[in-house]
């Protein structure tokens, strides 16, 4: 288990730093300078420098788990291989999850024989590996073509075996034949060229938060999970369950297979989610209108199917073919019976599983979905694993009854509020001003009041049992629910409501504040030329939402530019500026010592013609203000997460390291540092 653990942790960190850029090493590239002929066997040697507090895996050592480097070359019958690779510099690590692996810090060599088939050989590919933090186990795959300097190969006798000169080139794919000799002092130009490159270009940080929030996720869908059981269409699989291993021999063995057979159906599930939408889909999701107007959709028919007003089923003639399957016995027919299970519950369990498949589709790990549906159908793999192995377990299970109605009820309320934050997304991200903040608020008041008044016996739904009495349950479970609710009334007169920033539209939303010390943004909202609405800067401070534009005001003041990469519909955002930006140490800086450029990558305002163009980072054309400073925070600082802090000179030019998602001290820090600097 410790082993599937880390195997599953290094796939979701390693998925969560796809979206950096850099990939923390360096590779240059030599061949034998001295004239080959055709049919002679030489070496060819790999050079990386590896960013300092960075490792690098070798191509071989015992392990298998962590991703180990290797060369995939381009076919064209001009060289073959022979023999392996062979890694020069790097030494045994033992890892407390894998086992012996092979690291290198600082610099390592890869080492490669060929035999030259024509004259003019062609060596090129694509170096695949992963690099690793010292500190704290971040991972970066890495991925980086490969072309090697041209080769002088003629008809006349190979020289005799000596020490062999070498000449170096850079790793980048448009490099030509026509390679002049790098001398040494020339190679050691190249390296600190790039070590100076890596300084001054940003690295990757270590966030806790997008672990923490995956297992948020984890949690989410296990309890998800345990409350499907709960509903009252899971209940006649339970007696088929016991019907089916009484009459099987070896029942532990088969009841075990029986659990597993489940998390597999529900993980498959999982799976396709993640091919479908995937990583890359995370930025289109978020902030498109089309997936999010269908996902406030689903919500709502999820929601209105939990309140009894139609019901999600498959077809019968699907639902009957899969039972007969079952019949068969042994092995298949276990797995049977357990699609038979995932078949016969969706009723229930589709609107609360594709809820957490929805969620899971928005964030940038592709495990996520399937992670999310091991977790999810963890309660029932044991539950009913429990009833094979048991039968006698099914007795003392509470009998169906209106409390389960009364559940569904509860789940559906809950649905139209999540569905609540897709509308907020485009709203947020075409800036309609509709769903402000307190607005968004006065509905989950509303919502959360009818689920407390509805446990407590006050609101009635057609199939509802008349409640005799307040049980302990009841009290609490409303209880906590009302107290929810007061929680959130000040918010509608612009309390921060911290706990709840990652969901609800930001503050600099609110319309109405009832005292300007509190929240932000009090004065009426700038408008753009076209009429809409500019967003502006929570807590009161001011600023310019155009790069350019601060620059140029940095420069008339004299001070440097804190730019803000955010997003509309990015969570963690809104947790700095609930969280950090308000402490006084972080606010005060803010306010006197820089000019704020506040860039929102998912703005979809479009850029007039005359100021549209094609990137050089990915050769589209960017048609809207969100698309261009998405491609400036790519193409200028090596980074596409939000959110991103960077302190520049007037001049553009990077003052110090940029950081993400953090604590107020080194928010601090990091501001104290790049002031400390410009000023000198």
């Amino acid at each position: 288990m410790k082993r599937i653990a880390a195997i599953l942790l290094l796939l979701v960190v390693s998925i969560s730093t796809f979206a950096q850029v850099k990939n923390h090493a360096t590779w240059t590239f030599e061949v034998p300078k001295k004239e080959v002929k055709v049919g002679d066997v030489i070496e060819i040697k790999f050079n990386a420098i590896i960013d300092e507090g960075w490792d690098l895996y070798s191509s071989e050592f015992p392990a298998e788990d962590p991703i180990k480097t290797t060369f995939e070359y381009k076919k064209n019958g001009t060289f073959e291989l022979v023999g392996k690779v062979k890694p020069i510099g790097f030494h045994n690590k033992e890892d407390e999850f894998f086992g012996t692996v092979s690291i290198a810090e600082g610099k390592a060599s890869f080492i490669q024989k060929i035999r030259i088939l024509k004259e003019n050989p062609v060596i090129e590919g694509v170096i695949d590996g992963q690099t690793c933090t010292v500190k704290d186990g971040q991972c970066v795959l890495l991925k980086n073509d490969f072309k090697f300097p041209s080769i002088k190969v003629t008809a006349a006798s190979p020289v005799e075996a000596s020490k062999t000169e070498v000449i170096a080139q850079t790793a980048e794919p448009q490099v030509t034949e026509n390679v002049q000799p790098t001398t040494a002092s020339k190679v050691d130009t190249i390296q600190a060229e790039a070590t100076a490159s890596a300084e001054k270009a940003p690295s990757d940080l270590p966030v806790s938060e997008p672990e923490e929030s995956l297992w948020s996720f984890l949690l989410a869908c296990f309890l998800g999970g345990l409350a499907s059981i709960f509903m009252p269409c899971i209940y006649p699989i339970m007696p088929m369950t016991v019907s089916y291993f009484t009459k099987q021999e070896h029942g532990t063995g088969k009841a075990l297979v029986y659990g597993l057979s489940i998390v597999a159906i529900f993980t498959l599930l999982g799976f396709l989610v993640s091919r479908v939408g995937g990583a890359q889909a995370a930025n289109f999701i978020s902030t498109h209108w089309a997936p999010n107007a269908i996902f406030f959709v689903v919500f709502i028919l999820f929601g209105l199917s939990f309140l009894g007003l139609f019901e999600i089923v498959l077809p019968n003639s699907f639902v009957n073919s899969v039972d007969k399957q079952a019949d068969k016995g042994g092995l298949i027919g276990i797995f049977f019976m357990a699609l038979t299970l995932v078949v016969v519950s969706f009723s229930c369990t589709a609107p609360i599983a594709g809820s957490l498949l929805i969620l899971a589709s928005k964030g940038n790990e592709v495990m996520r979905p399937v992670l999310g549906m091991i977790f999810f159908s963890l309660p029932f793999a044991v539950v009913f694993t429990g009833l094979a192995m048991f039968p006698k377990f099914l007795k003392s299970l509470p009998k169906s009854g209106g409390w389960l109605n009364e559940f569904k009820v509860v789940f559906g309320l809950l649905e139209f509020a999540l569905a609540l934050k897709f509308l907020s997304n485009i709203d947020l991200a075409y800036q309609w001003q509709v769903l402000d903040r307190e607005v968004f608020l006065a509905i989950w008041i509303v919502l959360f009041s009818i689920i407390g008044f509805y446990v407590l016996g006050k609101l009635r739904m057609d199939k509802d049992s008349p409640v005799k009495g307040i049980t302990i349950p009841r009290l609490l479970i409303s209880s906590a629910t009302f107290a929810f609710v007061i929680y959130m009334i000040p918010g509608m007169f612009g309390a921060p409501l911290r706990v709840l920033s990652g969901w609800l539209p930001p503050e600099q939303t609110q319309d109405f504040y009832l005292t300007n010390a509190v929240g932000s943004g009090t004065s009426a909202p700038a408008l753009t030329a076209s009429g809409r609405r500019k967003p502006h800067l929570p807590h009161g401070l001011e600023g310019y939402f155009d790069y350019e534009q601060a620059l140029a005001e940095a420069k008339a003041q004299g001070k440097p530019v804190f730019i803000d990469f955010t997003g509309f519909n990015c969570a963690n955002c809104r947790k700095m500026e609930a969280n950090v930006w308000p402490q006084p140490e972080v606010l005060d800086r803010l306010k006197k010592d820089f000019v704020i450029a506040s860039l929102y990558v998912d703005d979809k305002t479009e850029l007039p013609k005359e100021e549209q163009f094609v990137s050089t980072y990915d050769q589209r054309e960017k048609t809207t203000i969100g698309d261009k400073n998405a491609d400036l925070q790519i193409t200028k600082f090596n980074n596409n997460a939000q959110p991103f802090y960077c302190l520049v000179t007037p001049e553009g030019e990077l003052l110090t390291k940029p950081v993400g998602y953090t604590s107020a001290e080194e928010f601090t820090r990091f501001l104290d540092e790049g002031l400390t600097k410009y000023k000198k």
